[in-house]
């Protein structure tokens, strides 16, 4: 008997490329920010976001053929400074947000939630309470990899850029690559970096996805590895 996948016409390459926002003013004041509390990029944030633009109007290695972002403040305002070396509108994608801490956390001191809910345990149930009223790991990823599935049916044999979160570039590891939930690695991605996949050529409907390049920020020699955070006294 054939199989009718196996069949089937060999799948278009299609890539998609997550490029974390720049420093944001959150991080700076050690804060969490979510949805309801992000003000956007610090100084030295647009200055990274404006060395990639830089980079990637004069080098044209990146030819995308959608350009989305996350809600977020810090999100879309490294779209805004990168969109002009592509010439493509920016979709904004709320699905595509950072892990969402609810609205009892959100805006609280770093200190502050450890001194009111202990250290969250990301390592072991991600159905675990981490955020008291926000999202558990699970839902997280449920939701970012729903996004992204989403993304590369729509868009498949394109190149999609995804402005958007080091949360949402640690659920695509996960996703594309097949790994556990949790635990299994520990990523530091750092802002306005470049972190991309393709998808293999396959018969039938497997998807099997290579990661090309991880962490890739050469535009940032010469500037800052980051500004100085600001102490937190309390809430």
């Amino acid at each position: 008997m054939t199989d009718p996948a196996g069949s089937a016409a060999l799948v278009a390459p299609t890539t998609i490329v997550f490029i974390r926002h720049g420093e944001s003013e959150v991080t700076v004041r050690r804060i969490i920010g979510g949805h309801r509390t992000c003000s956007g990029l610090s100084d030295l944030g647009r200055r990274q976001a404006t060395a990639l633009h830089d980079r990637l109007a004069a080098s044209g290695e990146l030819e995308p053929t959608v350009l989305y972002s996350s809600g977020y403040p810090r999100a879309r305002e490294t779209a805004e400074a990168i969109a002009p070396a592509f010439g493509l509108p920016i979709v904004v994608d709320e699905a595509l947000g950072e892990h969402d801490p609810g609205p009892e956390c959100d805006g609280l001191g770093f200190a502050d939630f450890v001194d009111r809910f202990g250290t969250p345990d990301w390592e072991n149930d991600p159905h675990g309470v981490t955020f008291p009223g926000g999202e558990t790991v699970a839902e997280f990823h449920h939701r970012v990899g729903r996004a992204i599935s989403r993304l590369v049916d729509e868009h498949a044999g394109g190149a999609i850029v995804v402005v958007c979160h080091g949360g949402v570039v640690d659920a695509a590891f996960r996703l594309l690559l097949r790994l556990p939930m949790t635990g299994g690695f520990d990523l530091h991605t750092l802002n306005t970096s470049l972190t991309e996949f393709t998808r293999i050529p396959t018969e039938g409907r497997a998807r099997r996805w290579r990661l090309v390049r991880y962490n890739d920020a050469a535009h940032l020699v010469g500037l800052p590895s980051e500004t100085p955070r600001i102490s937190q006294g309390g809430s």
